[in-house]
Formats: structure tokens, C-alpha cells, sequence
């Protein structure tokens, strides 16, 4: 009979070491993202010439340094991910029902990997000079008539 009882405690153990993992990376992931952005905004606003010149060509600029890219692809996933953990949370607290609390935690969740893939596609496949004709950016060469 102690056995049994042991056992149904490891398995609630396990069970919420999710949840307490989940608030760890709350607590973590808040402080982390702080000073990623406050740095972000220090480094593209308040060094630089100001909101007003935060434009494609200093995107562009900026993304061309893996740095800046790994930068910015940190703040999107960990922005992401702790955005989604609380939404989750809410749902928890709120939906009493389990198919809602399911349907709407695969809904949040579907969301998150849809900005996830699209914020990371953005940033890692960005190119500033496109090869098709049209409006280029000034900083991009100039393709020679000879290639038109």
C-alpha cells in the first residue's frame, strides 16, 4: 500500500515540475529580455541620430552583422515564448472548461509558432538588395546595363 502511495507522489511531481520550470523561465526570461531591449533600444534609438533615422537602410546595415541578427532573433524568441507561457497561464487560470482550455492553449500556441517562423524567416533571409528591377535602396550597386 506504500508503494502505491509513493508512487502517485513521483507522478504528481513530475507532473507540476512543468509548471515550475514554466514560472523559472518567466522569472528568467523577463530579466533576459530587459536588457535586450533596453540595449536594442539604446543601440538603434539613443546612440544613433534618433527614432527618425531608423530606417530600411539601417535595418539593412544592422542585419548584415550575424550579431545583430542573433541579437534580434533572441528578442523575438524569448518575447515570443514568454508571451505564449502567459497567455497560457491566463487560459489556465480562466477557461474552466478542458476542450476550451485545450482548443484555445493549440490556438495560442499554433500563433506563436506561425510569429516564430516568420519573425525568423525575416531576419535570417533578409536581403537588402533584391535581384529584381525596380525602386532600389541607394546603398545597393547599381546592376550595369549590359546584364539588363
Amino acid at each position: 500500500m506504500n508503494e502505491t502511495a509513493n508512487s502517485a507522489v513521483t507522478v504528481k511531481q513530475r507532473h507540476s515540475n512543468f509548471e515550475k520550470y514554466a514560472w523559472l523561465f518567466m522569472r528568467l526570461s523577463g530579466v533576459v529580455l530587459l536588457v535586450l531591449v533596453l540595449v536594442h533600444v539604446y543601440v538603434n534609438v539613443v546612440a544613433g541620430d534618433g527614432v527618425f533615422k531608423v530606417d530600411f537602410a539601417f535595418v539593412a546595415g544592422k542585419w548584415a552583422s550575424p550579431f545583430w541578427q542573433l541579437w534580434d532573433f533572441l528578442i523575438l524568441l524569448l518575447a515570443v515564448l514568454h508571451g505564449t507561457n502567459g497567455v497560457r497561464i491566463i487560459i489556465s487560470d480562466y477557461a474552466i472548461r478542458p476542450m476550451l482550455r485545450f482548443w484555445l492553449t493549440a490556438l495560442v500556441t499554433a500563433a506563436a509558432v506561425l510569429m516564430l517562423a516568420a519573425g525568423t524567416l525575416t531576419i535570417f533571409t533578409f536581403d537588402p538588395c533584391p535581384t529584381a528591377k525596380g525602386d532600389l535602396p541607394a546603398f545597393c550597386p547599381v546592376a550595369s546595363e549590359s546584364s539588363r
